[in-house]
């Protein structure tokens, strides 16, 4: 699968459709990990770095420019912030030009020009130096929110390696989790208009008001499983149908708080029976090539009782895995 670059390799805003990359899988920053063990180093870095706020209390929002045709993560100077954030600064790494980024917790301070906003919101338009960043940067937040103690000694911990692991009183050191899952997009292998995928409402989903989301089937990897042996009992669980021709797709981190999906594409037969599971999914069926253009146009597709279809949001893997689809690259 080629990765979407721009002229000169220059790294764009995701563009979900055909072979691009997932949005969200996008990163150019060096991490230089050698870094985070050396605190003399780290404290010298600091002086001059370049930093991504994120503010916790508002559900990880950054800044963003908005007076720009694509958005971009406005990144603050350490030198402009209060010196009692350095003790809590994460290290991302280095830039191109040899400015060290780091992240920090606080309040946003909006300015001209800008406004807050979420990954979720943002991720697919930003290009991919600040895909990568704003990414990182919230996953590793939400790791540190959640590991307060360790798990086996239960004793409090810090951050340590520049924000890359967390140690307790005794010196037992936890790292960074990352949760795998699989998500895939089943469709009958049939070209053209007459083609059908199946899509899946969650029970958990709201539905706004005259709007019923449909997305892929997904799940996650159980112990002692392999991702594939994830994505056969998952469509079997959720919908009943049995599925073929399992294919990697692409993967990418979903920071909420902290999986990596990991995408797949598989066929099944539309006319074997539905079977859901109604504590996983409130509805599933079959929608045409046809209908996913229309809704993906932002034209109305009825889905019954009065409400359109809502398709994923564009930062997710999902999206990309339905136009990977429609666009007939499976």
């Amino acid at each position: 699968m080629s990765r979407y670059a721009g002229p000169n390799g220059v790294g764009q805003p995701a563009d979900v459709r055909g072979e691009a990359t997932p949005p969200l899988a996008r990163a150019t920053l060096d991490r230089a990990a050698h870094r985070r063990t050396d605190p003399q180093w780290l404290a010298q870095a600091w002086t001059g770095a370049r930093v991504l706020v994120l503010d916790v209390e508002a559900g990880g929002q950054t800044l963003v420019r908005t007076d720009t045709a694509v958005p971009t993560l406005v990144l603050a100077e350490a030198d402009d912030l209060p010196p009692t954030l350095a003790s809590e600064a994460m290290f991302l790494g280095v830039e191109p030009d040899g400015v060290p980024v780091f992240c920090v917790h606080t309040t946003l301070a909006v300015m001209p020009g800008t406004r807050a906003a979420h990954l979720r919101e943002v991720g697919h338009r930003l290009g991919d130096r600040d895909a990568g960043l704003f990414t990182t940067a919230l996953a590793l937040t939400n790791w540190h929110l959640r590991h307060l103690y360790h798990p086996v000694t239960g004793e409090p911990t810090r951050a340590d390696e520049a924000g890359w692991s967390r140690v307790d009183t005794k010196g037992e050191r936890v790292w960074p989790r990352t949760d795998p899952a699989m998500i895939v997009l089943v469709h009958d292998g049939v070209d053209g208009v007459h083609g059908r995928c199946l899509l899946g409402n969650n029970a958990a989903w709201p539905n706004p008001a005259g709007q019923r989301r449909f997305s892929c089937l997904a799940g996650y990897v159980e112990p002692g499983e392999s991702a594939e042996a994830t994505v056969l009992r998952e469509v079997h669980e959720e919908v009943g149908v049995p599925i073929r021709d399992i294919a990697y797709a692409g993967s990418q981190a979903w920071p909420f708080p902290g999986s990596l999906m990991l995408g797949f594409l598989a066929t099944a037969d539309p006319a074997h029976p539905l079977r859901v599971d109604p504590e996983e999914i409130a509805e599933a069926r079959w929608f045409s090539r046809q209908e996913i253009g229309a809704a993906l146009a932002g034209r109305p597709v009825d889905v019954g009782d009065g409400a359109q279809l809502r398709l994923p949001p564009p930062s997710s893997i999902a999206l990309f895995l339905i136009h990977r689809w429609f666009d007939g690259h499976c």
